[in-house]
This record gives structure tokens, sequence and C-alpha cells, in this order.
């Protein structure tokens, strides 16, 4: 990726229409994370206990299946991140938008489960202070 793409990641600006045509994708990319995650969780203990007979040539059966797993949270972190997407909270799959509103940036705010997005914060508030996107009249 050369600094210019990187740079066009970062300044991307969502209108709502095109926040909300991301949502089934996302929808995707986020259970593959948390399910993953609930994965690693549960394991955890086996391999910490494999990587440390690893000297002595220990190893676990969910090994391969760990790295897979890893390998697929990694993958939809990066592509949640090439779409523009800030991902701000994995537990409850919190992601922004940046958007204009009113000539200034601000944070279009979906949670994983909503169908479509409905709230909006400013950059430097969260989830907690997000508020309700009005309708167009």
């Amino acid at each position: 990726m050369s600094y210019h793409e990187h740079e066009q990641d970062q300044e991307r600006l969502f209108s709502l229409s095109e926040a909300n045509q991301l949502i089934p994708q996302l929808e995707s990319l986020m259970a593959t994370i948390q399910r993953g995650k609930a994965f690693l969780f549960r394991i955890n203990q086996e391999i910490r206990r494999a990587a440390s007979k690893a000297s002595e040539g220990g190893g676990t059966p969910v090994g391969s299946h760990y790295i897979r797993t890893l390998h697929a949270v990694a993958t939809s972190l990066h592509t949640i991140h090439k779409l523009g997407v800030v991902v701000k909270d994995l537990d409850v799959g919190l992601c922004d938008f940046p958007h204009l509103r009113h000539g200034r940036v601000v944070y279009l705010c979906w949670k994983f489960g909503e169908k479509e997005i409905r709230w909006w914060h400013e950059l430097t508030n969260g989830y907690n202070d997000r508020q309700p996107i009005e309708e167009p009249h």
C-alpha cells in the first residue's frame, strides 16, 4: 500500500446511504470476529499449556484451528479498516463512519446487530453520547 492510499483510507467520508450499504458486509465481518474471539478465549488456557511445552515438542490438536481463527479475525479487521470504517469496540461490535455533518466531520455510529445507522456523535465523544439522526423533511 502506498502512502497516498493510506492517506485516502484515513480521510474517507461516508454519506448515510454509503455507510448503510456496508452494514450487511460489516455484519458478516463482525460475526466472524466475535465468533473467533469467543473461540480464542475458550481455548486460551490449552494454547498456553502447549506453548509452555513447545521446547519439549509439545503441541495441541487445536493449534491449527487457533492459527486459522487468528488469521480470520485479523483479516476481518483489516477488511473493515480498508473500507475506511473505524472499529471502536470489538466486544459489542461498535464501528464509526467519518461523516460530514453541517460542515464538520462527525462519526456515524453503528453497533453490531443494528440493521441501519440511526445515530451519530462528535469525534471527541463516544457511544454513550450518540444522538439520533433526524429524519429528512
